[in-house]
């Protein structure tokens, strides 16, 4: 995304990022051109992967064999006890779907993609730390490593070679090497440091390569931490450094936002570089600057996208990811500093009044080649008061897994899944068979006020222009007490198209996990009664009100069935206004 021209200052700064200010005025955020690879671009990388086959590319593999490591950095991050529990009882557990561990094919085994990455990666390391003592841990990561080498050490391929998979294997295999390589077996310890080798060598020709954003970061930070811990990596740590940094430049918008716009993704790239900086630690070596500048900037734009209560709110396929690891990322991160308020090019505006926090989704979704769970969710809100989350997203498109089918994971990426305005039963941006994000949202408006009185914040896309001919503002005010949302839904009629009969639309405030609703007598209201907590209502100028099933899913792939207001009304050619009002009753 992109700023039009004369839209003044650009993107914060690393010192601004640890303001709580925001810039006022009307700006405009327009979606980039770029909607996907094009045809030759995947066939050219398609062939390249082939390549990873060839006996020449196992020939550039070949090299010394290290001896040791230089150094074995800590990981700052805790483990899941459930993952870890479940591995000590046989299997790995990952979104609710489970592997068993006897007779598993590492080369196969039959998992999603997700849960694939999670087993090749090696990332169950940290979870099977977190709850047995090394001399119970070591032999069953020795016996899964082992296992896991035969299948794989010498087969390049898809997906345990994907240059991603490949760096996490090199930050894990590295952080936990008391685990794996604890055995007095010459031969086996022989094998997983020549395997960190050649996965190095594998990364120094394909980290350029990886998926952009947040996957090519994480395949550099792999070849720096190589560079940090293989004897003889002085070459590769400049080769990386500079790699790396931009990788930096081209994951992350200035404002500290992944280019996914996915939370999620904002906590891997923060989690890769947390642990890449604490490899340099390990080496007494300080790490270049810019590292910890893109932290001092990331980590804000996380925690301005958190609730009340710390935890995330759902957007671009995330989950509701508890507070908890929330504190534990930031905390890894050494960043200190307050929660982005409005940050335009990663698409987010952040408003606060007493115990109130309001968050909303104002710019176009992710450009296609950079995300595979994109959702059609601008202008869409969610709400809380103290702990209580009282208007939502339903969240979870891109955790399918046990409990989240691949249809339903689709279903979850429609604007009809988010708190916001649904014109025609259509999604204002397209969601194509293939998955991919298709026409709709190009530009969105912004204007934004401060006042002694509370916030304003106006907005406007165009994923309706083109297709139904109106364009989607919406007006949201939030009272200085946190009291009080007023809100205003119009659809502009654009363009000199005709047209013919009246189009419906439905405004959908899907609701927080456990908020009782009920309709008032007059059909306009809501009482919306929260659990061990305050009272609101809810009040509509016009329209038809109405109670529907809704589900909201948390950060573990779950979902949880829940409630939606369901505002309908339907537009004629001039384009209509709706008026609504969310308000605190003690």
């Amino acid at each position: 995304m992109s700023h039009a021209p004369g839209d003044g200052p650009g993107a914060p700064g690393p010192s601004d990022a640890t303001t709580d200010t925001v810039e006022e005025g009307r700006r405009l955020i327009r979606l980039s051109g770029d909607r996907g690879q094009s045809l030759a671009t995947r066939l050219a990388h398609q062939f390249y992967r082939l390549t990873w086959r060839t006996p020449l590319h196992k020939m550039r593999l070949k090299g010394r064999y290290p001896l040791k490591l230089l150094a074995v950095p800590s990981d700052p991050l805790p483990g899941d006890p459930a993952a870890g529990k479940a591995i000590r009882a046989g299997h790995f557990l990952f979104r609710g779907l489970k592997a068993p561990l006897r007779g598993i094919d590492f080369a196969e085994p039959g998992v999603t993609a997700p849960f694939a990455h999670y087993i090749h990666g090696f990332h169950w390391l940290r979870d099977l730390a977190a709850v047995a003592p090394r001399e119970e841990a070591a032999p069953i990561a020795e016996r899964l490593t082992r296992q896991w080498l035969e299948a794989n050490g010498h087969a390049v391929g898809e997906p345990a070679w994907t240059s991603d998979v490949a760096a996490w294997r090199i930050l894990f295999w590295t952080a936990y090497a008391p685990l794996i390589l604890s055995s007095r077996d010459i031969v086996y310890r022989s094998a997983v440091l020549n395997h960190i080798a050649r996965a190095a060598r594998h990364l120094d020709r394909t980290a350029h390569r990886g998926r952009p954003g947040v996957p090519q970061l994480v395949a550099w930070c792999g070849v720096v931490a190589a560079s940090l811990l293989i004897p003889g990596g002085e070459p590769r740590r400049v080769f990386g450094e500079d790699g790396l940094r931009k990788s930096l430049e081209l994951a992350f918008y200035g404002d500290g936002g992944a280019v996914s716009r996915s939370p999620h993704a904002q906590i891997e790239a923060i989690s890769a570089l947390t642990m890449l900086a604490r490899t340099y630690d390990s080496r007494r070596i300080d790490p270049p600057a810019f590292i910890g500048e893109m932290l001092a900037l990331a980590v804000p734009a996380l925690t301005g996208l958190a609730h009340a209560d710390g935890g995330l709110a759902s957007w671009q396929g995330g989950g509701a990811t508890r507070e908890q690891w929330v504190r534990a990322v930031v905390d890894a991160s050494g960043v200190r500093a307050r929660p982005l308020k409005q940050a335009r090019d990663w698409g987010y505006q952040r408003l606060a009044a007493g115990k109130a926090v309001l968050l909303v989704d104002a710019a176009p979704p992710p450009i296609a080649r950079l995300t595979d769970a994109g959702c059609a969710s601008t202008l869409a809100f969610e709400l809380s008061d103290g702990p209580h989350r009282i208007v939502v997203n339903c969240g979870g498109a891109a955790l399918a897994g046990a409990l989240i089918p691949q249809e339903l994971a689709q279903g979850l990426r429609t604007t009809a899944a988010h708190s916001t305005l649904v014109l025609a039963d259509r999604n204002s941006t397209a969601i194509l068979r293939d998955g991919t994000l298709g026409k709709g949202v190009i530009e969105v408006e912004i204007e934004r006020q401060e006042t002694p009185q509370g916030s304003r914040l106006e907005v406007c896309h165009d994923g309706y222009a083109k297709r139904l001919g109106f364009h989607h503002r919406r007006l949201l005010i939030l009272s200085d007490t946190g009291r009080e949302l007023r809100g205003e839904d119009l659809l502009l009629p654009v363009g000199r198209r005709k047209r013919d009969g009246e189009v419906p639309f439905t405004i959908r405030f899907h609701l927080g996990r456990g908020v009782a609703p009920t309709i008032t007598a007059d059909g306009l209201g809501a009482l919306l009664r929260l659990p061990e907590g305050p009272l609101w209502q809810f009040r509509a100028s016009t329209g038809s009100l109405g109670i529907e099933d809704s589900l909201w899913v948390d950060g573990n792939g779950r979902p949880h069935p829940t409630s939606q207001l369901a505002l309908s009304g339907a537009t004629g050619a001039g384009g209509t206004s709706i008026g609504w009002l969310l308000k605190h009753m003690g």
